[in-house]
């Protein structure tokens, strides 16, 4: 009787090809995020834990409850279950060099001379807030070594995971998570502390909260900021959207970056196909060339 009983609740959590045509068509429609053929075990993965956690039965259910209002609670946990969130201190570390060795001093040498202090970049997928410390402590170790200049930073942070917002406002990383960061850049930016659950842990410094500002979006969304930002990370996310999406997505880069202003994307990902007005400066890395 356990058995049959065990095979019943099992039944009940699998996910029908229509469950996951809907699931994909409802994503798509609400972010524009492409689930192919070969997602279904990851999406069926991610909607079993939900349903798990919400005591649900089967997945009719389920859909039917997080389906009913795309403004509640449940359908953001719903998207925020489905988005793929993988990421890193100093992750694909030859972007923050050469913001570091190359782009920010010849950045700060034109501010200074034109009388201008304000550096405004944008983290457009933040995720659970890794790049965007990363990017404050690139834009800070600059500032240092270019004495002369006096720089006001101001670096935006979005995401559509509120889950991965709050990991990121919060700004409490495990050990193992900081494996990434230099000895140097974790004595001087963070401080070691202990979780709730009595784990090593580490504390960004409010010299890095001060520069950055964690908000929520949908990319597909309109945009309540027009910039201009003097360089745009937008990386390993558009691989999950189609090139008519990708390419209205990179127009939209365009359109908030100053002249000169870069935006960075992710080495696995390409503008092959892609119409748009950038110059492509170096693998992953495009320019908006001065009109």
């Amino acid at each position: 009787m356990q058995t049959e009983t065990t095979n019943t609740a099992q039944a009940n959590f699998m996910l029908t090809e229509a469950e996951f045509n809907l699931i994909r068509t409802v994503v798509y429609k609400h972010c524009k995020i492409s689930l192919n053929d070969d997602k279904i075990a990851l999406v069926r993965a991610r909607v079993t834990k939900q349903m798990r956690t919400g005591g649900f039965l089967s997945v009719k259910d389920y859909l039917d409850h997080v389906l009913s209002d795309h403004k509640s609670a449940a359908f953001i946990g719903f998207i925020d279950s489905i988005s793929t969130n993988l990421t890193s201190f100093f992750r694909e570390n030859q972007h923050f060099e050469y913001l570091s060795k190359v782009f920010l001093p010849n950045l700060m040498a034109k501010k200074r001379k034109a009388g201008d202090t304000r550096i405004m970049a944008w983290s457009a997928a933040c995720s659970s807030g890794e790049e965007p410390y990363t990017l404050a402590m690139t834009l800070l170790e600059a500032a240092e070594q270019n004495p002369g200049a006096k720089c006001d930073f101001r670096l935006l942070a979005t995401d559509i995971s509120t889950a991965v917002l709050s990991t990121a406002r919060t700004g409490v990383y495990a050990a193992p998570r900081m494996a990434g960061v230099p000895d140097r850049h974790r004595s001087k930016y963070f401080t070691a502390c202990t979780t709730a659950a009595g784990e090593r842990a580490y504390e960004v410094s409010p010299e890095l909260r001060q520069i950055i500002r964690f908000r929520h979006l949908n990319l597909m969304d309109a945009w309540p900021f027009s910039g201009p930002f003097d360089f745009i990370f937008c990386r390993n996310v558009m691989i999950y959207f189609d090139k008519q999406t990708q390419q209205t997505l990179v127009e939209r880069y365009w359109n908030c970056l100053r002249p000169g202003g870069l935006l960075f994307t992710g080495h696995s990902e390409s503008l092959t196909g892609v119409k748009h007005r950038l110059t492509h400066r170096r693998p992953s890395v495009y320019e908006k060339c001065d009109l």
